[in-house]
């Protein structure tokens, strides 16, 4: 028993051992070998990062409508206005004006209730009188086609002023 294992030992080392099987192997690793080595670039050196300020977040969006300086100037010599930031406030006014879109009416029990879709993607019921947008936008008019709001927004300093603010029908939204 221990010949035949001493026998496969030997039978097995005399297979692994090099019997110049592989010569054109050896010769391209030894031309690979010889050839000259390749330069690796250094890492380029990182600029500064520079920060940008931007000083134009407490001017009008480009592409909003611009408010009329007459009409604003003339609400704040007529009224004294003021939100009322004791009321409790309604789902929709968490929603910027400019991101609700009006999708329907339905009319229940003599009601016409306007069909308000949120960004994100909820359909919300709201009748005059009822509030939406950030600015306490009350609804003033409520029609099949449109509702208005007043919205009452901040003059940059102590004061308040009114805006009028509308949602038309939009079809497939």
């Amino acid at each position: 028993m221990k010949r035949l294992v001493l026998l496969a030992m030997v039978v097995g080392v005399a297979a692994c051992s090099p019997s110049g099987k592989f010569s054109d192997l050896d010769a391209f690793m030894a031309e690979k070998r010889a050839a000259p080595t390749g330069k690796i670039d250094p890492i380029p050196a990182m600029k500064a990062y520079r920060a940008f300020s931007y000083s134009a977040s407490g001017l009008r969006a480009p592409f909003s409508k611009p408010i009329d300086v007459k009409e604003i100037a003339r609400l704040e010599a007529s009224a004294n206005v003021k939100p009322d930031l004791s009321r409790e406030r309604e789902f929709l006014e968490q929603f910027s004006f400019d991101s609700l879109h009006m999708v329907g009416t339905l009319k229940l029990a003599g009601t016409l209730w306007g069909l308000i879709k949120d960004p994100d993607g909820g359909v919300h019921r709201v009748r005059v009188g009822n509030y939406l947008g950030r600015n306490y936008g009350r609804i003033t008019e409520l029609t099949e086609n449109y509702l208005s709001v007043v919205e009452i927004v901040s003059t940059g300093g102590d004061g308040w002023v009114e805006r009028p603010r509308s949602l038309e029908l939009k079809a497939g939204k």
